[in-house]
């Protein structure tokens, strides 16, 4: 009997291996694109497949589940010929659940450059949002204040600064780095607790075409103290697992059974 139970738990064991497996290695990357160069239109390319067309300044892309592995990316004018020299080109390695973004954006002399930032998704603590402010403009270094107190000192481009902060709606202003005058603002800056705020300055404040525009990565809320089913890739990962035990445990009780009658049945008949 001891045999058989070894034989069927290692049995399931081996099962549910293959399947945890593939789950943790089919997870997606996701990449979210944003436009921060004035006055270009464009095409964006990965790996020579167009997945963005008329890109336009200002937009934020809706993230984009990918693959893991390294990608070529190439920028494009709207409907240039695709085997045509791009505009802007960058190379990117995405791990499996990664969160990452790509900017092309001006850099603090005015030219067009692409910056890949990976995106800070880890729990924040109940009641607080996180805040990212990236600077992606053609701009000075800058001091970020909200409320008049400086959040974050010398920003330079291209970059970015961040903070856990009680989940509100903030009065943001810009100034140049240690000077009072602010050069931009303020504006109101909604931060959503359990999420990630991500503020991109962009643009060009001596050309005017200078604003802030925000991605949102919600679902970063802490983990509840209790210990739960869960819901997530880890959980689907090891399902699997918890299936073929509950499923082993399930023969090993029908082989008790199954032991337990005949013996029950050959002492009636002895009588």
């Amino acid at each position: 009997m001891r045999q058989l139970i070894t034989v069927v738990i290692t049995l399931a064991l081996l099962a549910a291996v293959p399947f945890t497996v593939l789950a943790a290695g089919h997870e997606k990357a996701q990449l979210t694109v944003v436009h921060g160069v004035p006055d270009l239109v464009v095409d964006v390319y990965a790996n020579d497949a167009k997945v963005l067309s008329n890109f336009t300044f200002g937009t934020v892309t809706d993230p984009l589940a990918l693959d893991p592995g390294t990608y070529k990316l190439a920028i494009r004018p709207a409907g240039a010929d695709p085997a045509s020299a791009p505009v802007l080109s960058a190379e990117a390695t995405l791990a499996a659940g990664q969160n990452a973004s790509v900017v092309a954006h001006l850099d603090a002399n005015g030219q067009p450059r692409l910056s890949i930032f990976v995106n800070d998704t880890s729990p924040v603590a109940s009641g607080k949002g996180r805040l990212i402010v990236r600077h992606t403009a053609q701009a000075p270094a800058v001091d970020v204040r909200a409320g008049g107190a400086v959040v974050f000192a010398n920003l330079a481009n291209p970059n970015e600064a961040k903070a856990d902060v009680d989940a509100k709606t903030y009065s943001v202003d810009l100034a140049p780095a240690g000077q009072a005058q602010a050069v931009f603002g303020p504006v109101d800056l909604p931060v959503a607790a359990g999420a990630a705020t991500i503020v991109y300055a962009i643009g060009s404040i001596e050309k005017g075409s200078f604003r802030l525009v925000t991605q949102v990565i919600t679902g970063l809320g802490a983990p509840p103290s209790h210990v739960g089913t869960g819901g997530g890739s880890a959980a689907n990962a090891t399902l699997p697992l918890t299936v073929a035990v509950l499923a082993a445990l399930l023969v090993l009780a029908g082989s008790a059974a199954l032991v337990r009658v005949p013996v029950r049945i050959e002492r009636r008949n002895l009588r």
